[in-house]
């Protein structure tokens, strides 16, 4: 049975990995996956062919005629112990995206275009580049970027030279997220975990992804594509962009919404989903008594509405997270040589390969080529090193950044690509040797001062 499990995961990431080929929404695999190995290891634990371990590191086991009740009580324990945690990430993400909808709604970043003056191709690159990291820290990146492809439809005309700059956003958003608690899934992954705090991540990270961000856009700003000038028509008209009367104060207050997480979880010590809701019922209430339009009637009220903006989220992604964490978890709880098997993984590896900033290096390019989610969750149930530990962070900004190499490699990238039909091969060539810059940078530059911030912190 606990070849079947193995083979199971393996089998569902195999189908994740190839959904471009198999032309197949990810999110199935996932949700196959996740539930057909949790029924595998019920069925295998009631038959008494494997043990399961818990988060206390209790083993629960039917193999030799064991307490029966004390067992069950401990596999639906565990099964509502990983159920718990998994489902604090997924309410928090769902208010996270229900609130950008809500500024999306309102109109809320076409604010943003005003700030976007210039005609001079590098000034440009320059600007939505530091755009894209500071929206990815308070947004998360996958916002940000369907943003500002978004803004760039309006600003460049000429495809071609629009890829570029689109392409240069996911490295720029992928940067921006790895420093931030709610800048990435798996960032907000760590922190919900307790794996990371939200000070330990700015103060370790901030800087190896201002290395990683700006590296492969100066070396770009000398480049033929992001020279000269372009033309942009501040005259047009774009009926779907124009601001609205809230499209300012829905906008800044969405983001203030977002931003006081952090704090309020510094606060209250409540989990963050808690201040997550109440930031979204605070944007939530202003936007139903706002008026967005000067002659605004009770019948255009449903436009504007929170509910319009919940039946926009993505929720397939919320699914695809829901399966592939309960699937992991399921290799977390199943036993293997007296430890889970994910802490097995990480013993293994670890007498491998010894230099363990080498393994972590290794996940941040293998990002690139599978989903980072399942390998920071995967991480997370290998390691025991407690909160703000230097390999948390490591792994943030390797899980975070990695991605950037490969068009397909992070959710930034594959909005990007979705939006614009960037070629697999063009990024290939054009992009990747950049974002494999910024990402070794990045990393040498977060081991150069580690030393130096512990020795500071402590």
């Amino acid at each position: 049975m606990f070849t079947l499990i193995v083979l199971a995961f393996i089998l569902g990431y195999l189908t994740i990995v190839f959904e471009h080929p198999l032309k197949l929404d990810k999110t199935v695999p996932a949700l196959l996956m996740g539930a057909f190995m949790w029924a595998l290891l019920a069925v295998g634990f009631y038959q008494g062919s494997v043990e399961i371990i818990d988060s206390h590191n209790h083993i629960f086991s039917l193999m030799g005629g064991g307490d029966h009740l004390e067992a069950e009580e401990g596999f639906t324990g565990a099964l509502l112990h990983h159920l718990g945690k998994i489902a604090e990430i997924l309410i928090f993400l769902i208010g996270a995206m229900t609130i950008v909808e809500i500024i999306d709604l309102h109109r809320g970043f076409s604010v943003l275009k005003n700030w976007v003056k210039t005609r001079s191709k590098k000034k440009l690159l320059w600007i939505v580049g530091i755009l894209g990291f500071i929206l990815s820290a308070i947004i998360d990146n996958l916002t940000a970027t369907i943003v500002l492809v978004t803004l760039l439809r309006k600003i460049i005309p000429d495809r071609n030279e629009r890829l570029w700059y689109a392409a240069m956003v996911v490295i720029a958003a992928n940067a921006g997220g790895a420093w931030s608690p709610i800048g990435d899934v798996t960032t907000t992954m760590l922190w919900i975990g307790k794996k990371v705090s939200t000070a330990g991540l700015i103060e370790h990270l901030v800087i190896p992804s201002i290395v990683c961000f700006a590296l492969p856009f100066f070396v770009a700003s000398f480049l033929s594509p992001f020279k000269g000038d372009i033309n942009i028509d501040e005259n047009a008209e774009d009926p779907d962009a124009q601001k609205l009367l809230s499209s300012r104060t829905m906008l800044f207050l969405g983001l203030g919404a977002i931003v006081f997480v952090p704090f309020f979880k510094t606060i209250t010590h409540l989990p963050p989903y808690v201040g997550m809701m109440l930031g979204l019922g605070v944007v939530w209430l202003v936007s139903e008594y706002i008026h967005p339009e000067e002659d605004f009637t009770e019948e255009r009220k449903h436009t504007y509405s929170a509910h319009v903006a919940l039946s926009r989220i993505e929720m397939s992604s919320i699914l695809f997270f829901l399966g592939i964490l309960m699937a992991v978890a399921a290799l977390e709880t199943l036993v293997a040589n007296g430890v889970g098997t994910l802490r097995f993984l990480a013993e293994g590896l670890q007498t491998t390969i010894p230099n363990q900033d080498l393994v972590i290096m290794l996940l941040g390019v293998t990002s690139a080529i599978i989903d980072n989610v399942p390998l920071v969750a995967a991480s997370m149930g290998m390691y025991t090193e407690p909160m703000d530990a230097k390999l948390w962070h490591f792994i943030a900004f390797a899980a975070g950044t990695g991605g950037s190499m490969l068009i397909i490699g992070s959710a930034a990238g594959v909005a990007a690509m979705g939006m614009e039909k960037i070629d697999f091969i063009w990024y290939l060539k054009k992009i990747t040797w950049l974002a494999a810059l910024g990402f070794v940078a990045g990393g040498i530059a977060f081991l150069l001062l580690q030393p130096i911030i512990s020795g500071l912190v402590g």
